[in-house]
């Protein structure tokens, strides 16, 4: 043994490395989980970790991430839309289809997809994201392409997809913080799995911003174009598609050359990416090349509610709540709604020049107090169709006058209801004895024609009156002059009072108010039964005088005056806007004769004035008591229109007297009222042909009143001239008949049309 030398101890790989480290002090350590920093090495290599320690840290930072992203998606849930984005305007239209105004603090009109062209579609398409239907609503590849061509200095295009934009234009804001982003891009994914590829770009479509405060794409092509978005080409739409990247830019294209160099750049490229994605050929898109660049039209602000504007748009807002109860005021306030009317632009504007002429040569508030507060109201209808056409209300809402003098009840009518009492009696006879049947009454029956006569009923009963000293109705005309036994003919023309009053008094109240009501008079705005009634206590608005004139215009076929055609809301067109259907309100043999009549007012009675039209014309004067109101009715087979004046202190709503007005000592509706009616009609029936009435219609022989000779002598040879007060003044109001309300008439606006 002593010559047997030992082995030293041999070191294995477990002895330090694979089985572990010792201490210092000669022990083992234990063996780690994460070998960081590594063991068993020195300096920087101790630190460095291997390739396996980084491939697990990627994964467990992607399953992280994942984890995290996944139960983001899962938990957010999508939010309300933003109140700005629900909120529009609405939009009034002109019968051309041209804007007439817009009220509302945001300038959108939201559109269905359908209505907006596949072409315009494709624009946009093209433009901000071709694989816009396959993609799930993000497209990462598409925003590294975006960044990298900006990089380059290529064309500006949007990282984001459409859907991106529809979620950040709806439901985020525009800030650029990576957690709106990221809160857009969960969002984006959600929308894209929950909502229709169609659903999602009608609604990109109607909250991308244009410039011009256009908000949407209907909007814009108004703005830009003056065109609904039904009518856009893709030549359009591609200029739109590009004003989507830089607005505050694009719209200016109109005038800035900068601008608009760099709108074509883009609308060019627009057309290309068009044909790269297969939505347009390349024939298609040389031809629109070969049109040249869609210039927009000049940009001017959108059109406010001065001028005739407040009143049309009030017109049409009425007429729209009226006949659909669900739109509100505050269903309106929100917006959305595309109302289409019947005005006329042209007529509307030479109505009011007509006005202006004639209150500027006529009409001196600065130098005559007396012509202080005079105001004048108007109002034109087609005979045929019932629509409106023009209306003059005032002198607008900036000059702080919001009454509609067009259509406002208060003003009595005066003698332009003798018409109307004489259709009834053409139509239902008079009872011109008491206990008999109604006679057959004819233009050419003859009634007194005296001043002062004594007035009776039907019972043959005296008519009374509180204001004369006898307590009974003496009528009075505008004169004193001796007019015997006249035709109704002729007292129509010189508008005498005391015939139709008798004679109003024997067809009966209930008749000559249902004449009234069928040719289109609420039953509101007229008076209560007394003699006054029959000359004209009533206060139907302008509009519906002028519906009731075209109702003679037309042989007796009524249509209501209205004034919108269409209303859509949202895209969705609103029921129960059909135009109101015509009606024979009058026989025509009644109604043509009556239109004879009114014809022989023009000719040779109190609306001479109106021979300066120099076509074949019809209407009737009116005045009131005390000069209150002047009023003139006129029409062609073509045009009807009403015209009054009166004077009001808007502070004090109280009709004064016209006495004074335009220096005249009395003022009548042949005079100042017909001027304005002439001026007006010989603009708007400019070219149009000089169209015949219908030939009356023999009514047969008419009745006299009792104790007219059978061969009454004719009137005297000046009785054919304005020796009565021309326009038919209103007096010697009778007091009502025992049991039936008194008629007090007020100033107060109310809504027809």
């Amino acid at each position: 043994m002593s010559g047997t030398r030992r082995r030293p101890p041999q070191r294995t790989i477990s002895g330090s490395r694979a089985a572990g480290s010792r201490s210092r002090s000669g022990t083992a350590s234990p063996r780690r989980w994460i070998d960081y920093p590594r063991a068993g090495r020195a300096g920087v290599r101790r630190w460095l970790p291997s390739w396996r320690q980084v491939l697990a840290s990627l994964l467990l930072c992607a399953g992280a991430v994942a984890a995290a992203v996944g139960y983001a998606y899962a938990t957010i849930t999508i939010p309300d839309p933003n109140p700005s984005t629900l909120l529009q305007n609405n939009v009034y239209y002109w019968s051309d289809g041209t804007v007439l105004a817009t009220d509302g603090s945001v300038n959108r009109q939201n559109v269905s997809l359908a209505q907006v062209p596949p072409g315009v579609q494709g624009d946009f398409i093209a433009a901000e994201n071709a694989s816009f239907y396959s993609d799930p609503g993000i497209d990462p590849q598409g925003i590294a392409r975006a960044l990298v061509d900006m990089a380059e200095g290529g064309s500006v295009q949007s990282g984001s997809t459409i859907t991106q934009q529809f979620v950040k234009n709806t439901y985020l804001d525009q800030s650029q913080t990576l957690s709106r982003k990221f809160k857009e891009l969960l969002i984006s994914a959600k929308i894209g799995a929950s909502l229709s590829k169609q659903r999602i770009l009608q609604g990109y479509l109607n909250t991308c911003f244009f410039g011009r405060r256009a908000n949407g794409i209907e909007a814009a092509a108004r703005v830009y174009y003056n065109l609904p978005v039904e009518k856009l080409n893709v030549s359009q739409g591609a200029f739109l598609a590009a004003a989507v990247n830089e607005p505050s830019l694009f719209q200016y294209a109109d005038s800035d050359p900068e601008a608009r160099a760099q709108a074509q750049t883009r609308w060019s490229w627009v057309l290309d990416r068009m044909v790269q994605t297969g939505r347009l050929t390349g024939a298609q898109r040389a031809r629109y090349a070969a049109a040249g660049f869609p210039a927009p039209r000049k940009w001017t602000p959108g059109a406010g509610l001065t001028g005739q504007a407040g009143y049309l748009v009030q017109l049409a807002r009425s007429y729209v709540q009226q006949h659909d109860p669900g739109v509100t005021d505050s269903s309106l306030s929100r917006g959305g709604y595309q109302i289409r009317t019947t005005f006329d632009r042209r007529k509307t504007a030479q109505l009011a020049r007509a006005v202006a002429k004639v209150r500027a040569e006529r009409i001196d508030p600065v130098h005559r107090a007396t012509d202080r507060n005079v105001q004048a109201g108007a109002a034109s209808v087609d005979p045929a169709t019932g629509r409106i056409l023009a209306v003059y209300g005032g002198p607008g809402y900036e000059q702080a006058h919001y009454a509609d003098n067009a259509d406002t009840s208060g003003v009595p009518v005066g003698s332009t209801f003798k018409p109307v009492v004489l259709a009834s009696a053409l139509q239902h006879g008079a009872v011109l004895k008491p206990g008999t049947s109604p006679a057959p009454i004819t233009p050419a029956s003859k009634f007194n024609g005296d001043d002062g006569i004594q007035i009776k009923d039907q019972q043959g009963n005296d008519v009374t009156d509180d204001k004369d000293p006898t307590g009974l109705l003496h009528q009075h005309n505008d004169t004193t002059h001796r007019w015997g036994n006249i035709s109704l003919r002729t007292a129509m023309e010189q508008s005498v009072n005391t015939p139709y009053v008798q004679l109003g008094e024997d067809v009966g109240y209930p008749d000559v108010a249902r004449t009234a009501k069928a040719l289109g008079l609420r039953p509101q705005s007229l008076a209560a039964p007394s003699a006054g009634f029959y000359i004209g206590t009533s206060t139907p608005s302008a509009i519906r005088m002028a519906g009731v004139y075209a109702t003679f215009a037309t042989s007796g076929t009524q249509v209501t005056p209205y004034s919108v055609t269409k209303v859509t809301h949202d895209g969705a067109v609103l029921p129960g806007f059909t135009a109101p259907a015509p009606v024979q309100a009058l026989p025509a043999a009644v109604a043509d004769n009556v239109t004879d009549v009114l014809r022989g007012v023009i000719t040779r009675g109190t609306g001479t004035k109106a021979q300066a039209l120099g076509r074949t014309a019809a209407g009737k004067t009116g005045t009131t008591d005390d000069y209150r109101s002047a009023w003139f009715i006129g029409y062609t087979r073509q045009l009807a229109t009403s015209v009054v004046l009166f004077k009001e202190d808007p502070a004090h709503p109280q009709l004064q007297s016209l006495a004074g007005v335009g220096g005249l000592q009395k003022v009548f509706g042949g005079d100042i009222p017909t001027e304005i009616w002439t001026r007006y009609m010989s603009d708007a029936l400019s070219g149009l042909p000089d169209l015949p009435f219908p030939a009356p219609a023999s009514l047969g022989r008419g009745t006299d009143e009792p104790g007219v000779p059978s061969a009454s002598p004719a009137p005297a040879k000046h009785a054919a001239k304005r020796v009565g007060r021309p326009g038919g003044r209103t007096t010697g109001t009778a007091a009502p008949r025992p049991g039936l309300p008194t008629a007090r008439p007020k100033c107060r606006p109310h809504k027809c049309g």
